[in-house]
């Protein structure tokens, strides 16, 4: 009989972590984690815990998946997988007995329509009301929607029928609009005032941003699905969240400096910043700010768990905050993210010194190392503190272990320990996104309406094809596109409509689409009349035309080129001639460069 390897024998000792710290709270129904240590919430499931928690559970599996020569290994394997699709599936049946608020939420965008933050852990039912708690979180939800995307990557099942592919994509719907939705955030509570005053969250856009690039195109079957299994996003609603982002980082929000949350989105799970410089200035912003011995701060002046804290009320008073300076919570939660993070890029020894420091901040426990929820200043040294900030000893405070943070730890530890490969748990490869890319050529296909603009265009040396000429490529407005968006996610039997905003961006436009094996190409919404009147005028359509090609190479991250195309009209004939400026922009983007931007026309 051979004898178990090291490595086994080490992942024995996480599997007994994670069996201790998360699956022995496993509800054997629901497969939902509750909150046992909350009082007053002992059976409640927040979605944001449940997928940071069953992480630790997927993360072990793929280390499994390495040594799974014996039978133990196997089962070990197979109930860990198992155990991560369970959970996944609690939270989206949870989520699917609300689908009639996901149908109202696109309508209404109010926070009273939104789905739950948290579910009963016994039966997947609502534990609050609707305006009983902060339930409009983005960020929730859309960290579901990127953990369903990276395990159905991985190889595991989650979704098991075309109604909760419906689903899926009306969460896709439900999130696209994050960067102009303010919601509670990760904190739940709104404002640093704790006063449920609802602002735009830089921790919530990023957060939906890696969720929509995720999402797009996902086969949610995997290998055996097919084109009524795959998810679909309009790439501009990613790109308007990513703007949105990089505008506010290292801000939190309208009144949080920046945050610790912010870890999560600039690196593990999200990665949803591609400038490097704006990735450093942030951490360095938070570190500066928040960083202390004991773990980061959640956002200056917060009162969570503190001594002055009044636990009779969750709003404070705008005059309170400052009892809260210099004693804010700390949370070894944030170490957590660092080592992740560092061992994504490489930076193994810089892991390997914050791994240092959250074993001495884990609590022994039947032999197993447990992370706290916080560490806080004692009530009779608050002054000290106040005094000389970072000079007290600090204490444990909160649950311990906390969920969350547990899995990241054993996250962090699998990663350094080599144990599993960044690859493996980034399978999608968010990772990358800040590498540079190579310079995009925007494809512009100019057609004529009919033969007579076309003969108008030979006097000027230009020849174009009219739109016969094209056959059997049909050419059609932003308009129809904006109604085929409207079938996908429609389900008559969980009350559905698909998605309801008619905005198409010019991302989507500049694709070339094949339904029911016939092609088609659709013309920018900016060119269409009926819609956007400004640009009748000659000069100004072709200076719009010239940012729309900019915006093309700058946002473009598909395969292939962006396919620009425009119809000439005969509304577009000044006089019955054809604009002066019409004819320069042609000749310009006959030249191959357009404002700086690299085109070619045909």
């Amino acid at each position: 009989m051979r004898s178990r390897s090291n490595s086994c024998i080490r992942l024995d000792y996480y599997y007994n972590m994670v069996y201790e710290t998360i699956l022995q709270f496993q509800d054997p129904v629901t497969g939902l984690l509750p909150a046992h240590q909350v009082s007053g919430s002992e059976e409640h499931a927040w979605i944001r815990d449940n997928v940071y928690s069953v992480k630790a559970v997927w993360a072990l599996a793929l280390a499994y998946r390495r040594v799974h020569d014996r039978e133990e290994e196997k089962s070990k394997l197979f109930q860990l997988e198992q155990a991560a699709v369970k959970c996944m599936r609690g939270i989206l049946m949870a989520m699917m007995l609300q689908s009639h608020k996901v149908e109202k939420f696109k309508k209404s965008y109010s926070s009273f329509d939104s789905l739950h933050a948290k579910y009963s852990s016994r039966n997947g039912q609502t534990v609050v009301g609707d305006r009983e708690w902060g339930h409009l979180q983005i960020d929730a939800v859309s960290l579901y929607l990127l953990a369903v995307a990276q395990m159905t990557a991985s190889g595991l099942q989650i979704i098991f029928t075309l109604d909760e592919v419906a689903f899926i994509q009306n969460l896709v719907f439900y999130i696209e609009c994050a960067y102009v939705t303010p919601d509670y955030g990760i904190w739940e509570r709104g404002d640093k005032s704790n006063q449920s005053i609802l602002e735009l969250n830089a921790s919530s856009i990023g957060m939906a941003k890696a969720a929509l690039e995720a999402m797009n195109k996902l086969d949610l079957f995997g290998a055996r699905g097919g084109p009524n299994s795959e998810i679909h996003v309009l790439p501009d609603e990613a790109v308007k969240c990513s703007a949105v982002l990089e505008s506010m980082l290292p801000r939190e929000s309208n009144s949080k400096e920046t945050d610790g949350a912010i870890l999560s989105i600039i690196g593990f799970p999200a990665f949803a910043v591609s400038k490097t410089d704006l990735v450093t200035k942030t951490l360095v912003t938070i570190q500066e700010k928040l960083g202390g011995r004991y773990g980061f701060k959640r956002f200056l002046r917060d009162g969570y768990k503190t001594a002055k804290e009044n636990p009779s009320r969750l709003h404070y008073e705008p005059w309170e905050l400052r009892l809260f300076e210099n004693i804010e919570c700390e949370w070894p939660l944030f170490f957590c993210y660092l080592v992740i993070n560092y061992c994504f890029q490489g930076e193994m020894d810089l892991a390997g010194d914050v791994i240092a420091l959250l074993d001495e901040l884990c609590v022994m426990k039947n032999g197993l190392r447990m992370v706290p929820e916080l560490y806080l200043v004692p009530e009779d040294q608050v002054a000290m503190e106040y005094a000389n900030p970072g000079i007290t000893e600090r204490e444990v405070g909160g649950r311990c272990p906390f969920m969350w943070a547990q899995s990241l730890y054993l996250i962090g530890k699998l990663l350094h320990e080599e144990c599993i490969a960044p690859g493996e748990l980034d399978p999608m490869n968010r990772r990358l996104a800040s590498l540079k890319k190579p310079d995009v050529v925007v494809q512009v296909v100019v057609l004529a309406e009919n033969e007579k603009i076309q003969s108008m265009l030979k006097d000027h040396h230009i020849s174009i094809p009219t739109c016969a000429d094209i056959a059997p490529i049909q050419v059609h407005s932003s308009r129809m596109l904006s109604h085929l968006y409207t079938f996908l996610g429609r389900s008559s039997k969980l009350g559905l409509s698909g998605r309801r905003s008619l905005d198409v961006g010019i991302l989507a436009t500049s694709k070339i689409y094949r339904i029911q094996d016939k092609i088609f190409v659709f013309t920018p919404q900016n060119f269409d009349r009926s819609m956007n009147y400004t640009d009748t005028d000659p000069s100004l359509a072709m200076s719009t035309l010239a940012y729309g090609l900019n915006y093309l190479s700058t946002s473009w991250s598909d395969l292939g080129r962006p396919t620009l195309t425009i119809i000439l009209s005969t509304a577009m004939l000044d006089d019955g001639k054809i604009p002066t400026p019409m004819v320069s922009t042609l000749k310009k983007l006959k030249s191959g460069y357009i404002n700086g931007t690299r085109v070619s026309l045909g």
